[in-house]
């Protein structure tokens, strides 16, 4: 596979834009710009978090800025402009609850009801293939760290991870009622068994005919690509279906810099290239093995989408196949997601919503990620930069 073969694939900008005016596209073009320059982009963020902290009245900015150009709404109501204007080019939508910072029982109940309520809403449209929850939204972080280090727990904390349990169980219950799949987020290292043994658990119970539950593999863990391959193994083993979203990882500095500072091997692999190996060898396995295995690959490199798209079709698998979606985050890498759908692939976007201000660790973290990921803004301001030249010899 040649890198022209690659950008060839993906560098169709009308295709890439076409849902998006020329107002949007400009707005797009600012905010790229902004995340392109990481020290102001760092300023950004640190003057819109002190306004926020300060009361100050900056959310109707925000909203019309980096929100709409990350967030579907504010609720699940609000979300349908967006979900219909991506179904109009065969792009479906996973409506993603982005409310983080939940401390209470009252706030992860609450956060268990608004996914049941993606759920419901995901069952009355076609444009919602699925559902998304992180488990330290339904629960404390340090209580899945003690479970996670085998710690003993007290009575209050053993009630509390009970409930914990019963969140994620009733979420995993109603996607099987609904037959709506449920994709369960990974997170740290050091809080992931809890999680993975959650998920295994209500696949084994509710994937038994088919994927209704999936579990996140982060393949820049060094021991990402065994965690797959013995997760399908598990399931083969125990005769139920394996539902596996692999993406290359979110928390990459957080991990190392928690590891140096505690004096452990880093859980993360030391470079970018061993990464890509282990990720493009994870589709290479879950492809071989899809009569047991339904896959989503969540991903913006360019590289692994095309990869995916040569193994389909070394293995006779029809870019319409129930069995493979392709995902990327909303206002990220539509070169990516529309140019696939337009082939016929089966494409998703994650369209974040919130209210602005419980939504802002989110939009800081996309931030982050865009100011600390090699080119990814670079990229995303070319083919933005494209698409207006475009549209402007057009006229």
């Amino acid at each position: 596979m040649t890198k022209s073969s690659v950008t060839t694939l993906f560098e169709d900008t009308a295709v890439a834009f076409r849902y998006k005016s020329d107002a949007a596209v400009r707005k797009a073009h600012l905010i790229f710009s902004l995340l392109n320059h990481p020290w102001l982009s760092a300023l950004a963020s640190s003057a819109a978090t002190l306004a926020l902290k300060l009361r100050l009245p900056v959310e109707t900015i925000i909203r019309k800025t980096v929100f709409d150009v990350f967030c579907g709404g504010e609720s699940i109501d609000t979300t349908t402009v967006v979900i219909e204007r991506l179904a109009k080019y065969g792009v479906h939508t996973i409506l993603d609850y982005s409310v983080e910072g939940e401390h209470t029982e009252a706030g992860f109940d609450h956060v268990m009801g608004e996914t049941i309520r993606t759920l419901e809403r995901a069952s009355k449209s076609p444009h919602i293939p699925f559902s998304v929850f992180k488990v330290t939204g339904l629960g404390p972080v340090d209580l899945l760290g003690k479970v996670h280090n085998k710690v003993s727990l007290t009575d209050d904390e053993s009630a509390t991870f009970k409930r914990l349990q019963h969140r994620v169980h009733a979420i995993c219950q109603r996607a099987h009622e609904l037959n709506i799949p449920v994709l369960i987020d990974a997170e740290e290292t050091w809080i992931q068994d809890p999680i993975d043994d959650l998920a295994y658990a209500m696949m084994k119970r509710y994937n038994k005919t088919q994927a209704i539950i999936f579990n996140t593999f982060q393949l820049y863990r060094t021991k990402g690509l065994a965690s797959l391959k013995d997760a399908f193994h598990v399931a083969t083993k125990e005769g139920f279906k394996l539902g596996a979203k692999i993406v290359r990882g979110a928390y990459m500095e957080k991990e190392r810099a928690r590891a140096e500072e505690l004096g452990y091997d880093s859980p993360i692999h030391p470079h970018k290239l061993a990464t890509d190996k282990d990720f493009n060898e994870g589709l290479e396995f879950c492809v071989q093995n899809i009569n047991g295995i339904a896959l989503m690959c969540g991903s913006h490199n360019e590289f692994s989408n095309h990869h995916l798209t040569t193994l389909m079709a070394e293995h006779n698998i029809d870019p319409a196949d129930e069995r493979i979606w392709f995902a990327q985050l909303y206002g990220m890498s539509d070169n990516i997601s529309f140019n696939l759908s337009n082939k016929g692939y089966r494409v998703a976007k994650y369209v974040p919503y919130g209210p602005v201000r419980s939504v802002m660790p989110y939009l800081l973290r996309r931030a982050a990620e865009n100011t600390s990921v090699a080119g990814q803004s670079s990229r995303e301001l070319v083919l933005i930069r494209k698409e207006l030249n475009r549209r402007k010899a057009e006229r």
